[in-house]
């Protein structure tokens, strides 16, 4: 077992009832194993059960006092999950237990327009400033570029974006280059 949930995460593309879902494990093995030293992969998955669907070892969480830590993935039966050498970065729209990203590409329209506001963000500014503007969309006070998830009332569409790396770092101080 390779998952700390024992559930591989999937990807349903639109031929998916013919040819499959592609698994975690096919998306790691394709374009994070390979990545070679100098390469940065940045991957942004807004889809549901979505939080570690490329496989990669670390797992930044934030804790009841608002701080941020990292939480290790891997398991000791597993294979390697990393990058030969490169740097994964995932942004996905909510933990892989959490079907909350039905909210209308809420992490792509908060990514864009947080983009779009505040040069020059660390990874942990861009967290926070995404699910800033997730709430205060989910609260009516803003709209997320014709979103309207105010009229969302279930509490399971409040995403709350996660990070997950090859490689742990400091996430305060680290700017999120793409």
């Amino acid at each position: 077992m390779d998952e700390v949930d024992g559930y591989d995460e999937a990807i349903c593309p639109v031929d998916y009832e013919h040819e499959g879902m592609i698994l975690d494990d096919e998306i790691s093995a394709t374009i994070v194993r390979p990545l070679p030293h100098g390469a940065k992969l940045h991957a942004f998955v807004d889809a549901s059960f979505s939080g570690t669907v490329l496989d990669l070892p670390f797992l930044c969480k934030m804790n009841r006092i608002g701080s941020f830590g990292w939480k290790d993935h891997r398991q000791r039966r597993a294979g390697y999950k990393g990058t030969s050498g490169g740097i994964a970065v995932c942004i996905s729209a909510c933990d892989d237990k959490d079907g909350k990203a039905a909210s209308k590409s809420a992490l792509t329209y908060s990514f864009l327009q947080v983009m779009q506001d505040v040069p020059k963000l660390t990874y942990g500014r861009l967290l926070n400033a995404m699910l800033f503007t997730i709430q205060w969309a989910k609260a009516g006070k803003i709209e997320l570029k014709g979103q309207d998830l105010a009229r969302t009332t279930s509490q399971q569409y409040a995403q709350e974006p996660q990070l997950s790396s090859s490689e742990k770092f400091d996430i305060s101080t680290k700017l999120f280059i793409i």
